[in-house]
């Protein structure tokens, strides 16, 4: 039996080819066609008016935050349950990060939650769409009008999810995306801004290369980042993005596999569903709602001696040595019960079957 990783890359002929044509041209840096393609088909895809490549996801997130203004006297509002970066990015501007609980039902941040951390000093709001699932934007964005603060949607892992047939990515101030090699589409390593704000757009671009003026080449008026994409990632960006909606198919598949072979299994609750959203299952989440961490960890040791790989849940970032400890009792509790099953590209539905078979002799 070959072992089954949690997740890989769909790579074509198409890719290689892309990527072969952006090495002939000698254009491997971070000028060249495919770059200013990828931009424009990918703020296309999202209905936005514009889009900025970056060299991954969390310096996207950064890059829109410095661009916002964000520094070390405000406060930015994160899910408590999600990837360490979207607060890192927080972190690197010397903002306080605060963290808040979870929709038990999504995943995603608590509208609730969020109101009751606003204070004078909040500058911005990051909403998570976790696992593909959008969070609750129409309600955030109402919190964030009437506190006059910023939203940011961080969109790493739902590329092509929806709400009311809307994508995300253009439900806020501004959204990023990862384009890292487990996501749904990839750059090998990268990342992607997309906004409707013509100004914060200008402001991005400009710190994102250095800060370098435009009108006076090497002279520069405040620290930038140097933080672009190549022409070579963008290349396999563009043959990605070009094969999304297959990509997209193939994940709903996926889950629907999972879904017909685990769901009427007591005590296992998989992806949320829910009503006007389209989650894009970047990931298959399986909780195991009767099980200790402890237990859960066990299980995952014992799928892995059957060559299947799975990963643990986020854990929460309030219990993380370098951030505040705060009271966010459903994102510790489902952190603690939950893992990730593999969902790639290439993955068989007899694959699926004995996944969640061997997952059942073990409950």
């Amino acid at each position: 039996m070959n072992y089954i990783p949690i997740s890989q890359p769909s790579i074509t002929q198409k890719e290689i080819d892309y990527v072969t044509d952006a090495v002939k041209s000698g254009w491997v840096s971070s000028l060249g066609e495919y770059v200013d393609k990828f931009e424009k088909m990918f703020c296309e895809y999202c209905d936005t008016k514009y889009s900025l490549t970056t060299s991954n996801g969390t310096v996207a997130l950064h890059l829109a935050l410095a661009a916002l203004g964000i520094n070390q006297e405000d406060e930015v509002i994160v899910p408590d349950f999600t990837f360490v970066a979207t607060a890192n990015a927080v972190k690197y501007l010397g903002a306080k990060v605060i963290t808040v609980d979870i929709d038990e039902e999504t995943y995603c941040i608590s509208p609730k939650a969020i109101e009751k951390a606003i204070t004078s000093k909040t500058k911005a709001i990051v909403p998570v769409h976790l696992y593909g699932h959008p969070a609750n934007m129409d309600e955030i964005n109402k919190i964030a009008k009437k506190n006059n603060v910023f939203v940011i949607e961080d969109a790493a892992e739902a590329h092509g999810a929806e709400i009311n047939g809307k994508k995300v990515g253009g439900l806020g101030k501004a959204g990023i995306f990862s384009l890292y090699g487990n996501k749904i589409i990839t750059s090998g390593e990268g990342g992607i801004i997309t906004t409707n704000d013509h100004i914060l757009y200008e402001k991005m671009k400009y710190l994102r290369d250095q800060a370098m003026s435009l009108e006076k080449r090497y002279w520069h008026t405040e620290i930038g980042f140097n933080y672009r994409m190549t022409n070579l990632q963008a290349a396999l960006a563009v043959a990605q993005l070009e094969r999304i909606d297959e990509l997209l198919d193939k994940r709903i598949e996926i889950f629907s596999w999972y879904h017909k072979y685990l769901n009427n299994i007591n005590g296992i609750k998989l992806n949320p569903k829910s009503e006007n959203y389209k989650n894009v299952y970047w990931m298959i989440c399986v909780e195991l709602l009767n099980l200790s961490e402890i237990e859960r960890d066990n299980i995952m040791v014992k799928m892995n001696d059957k060559y299947i790989d799975s990963r643990p849940y986020f854990y929460p970032i309030s219990e993380m040595p370098m951030y505040t400890k705060v009271n966010t009792p459903v994102t510790k509790l489902i952190s603690q019960r939950g893992i990730n099953l593999p969902s790639y590209f290439d993955l068989t539905e007899d694959q699926v079957q004995y996944i969640c078979n061997e997952l059942k002799k073990l409950l």
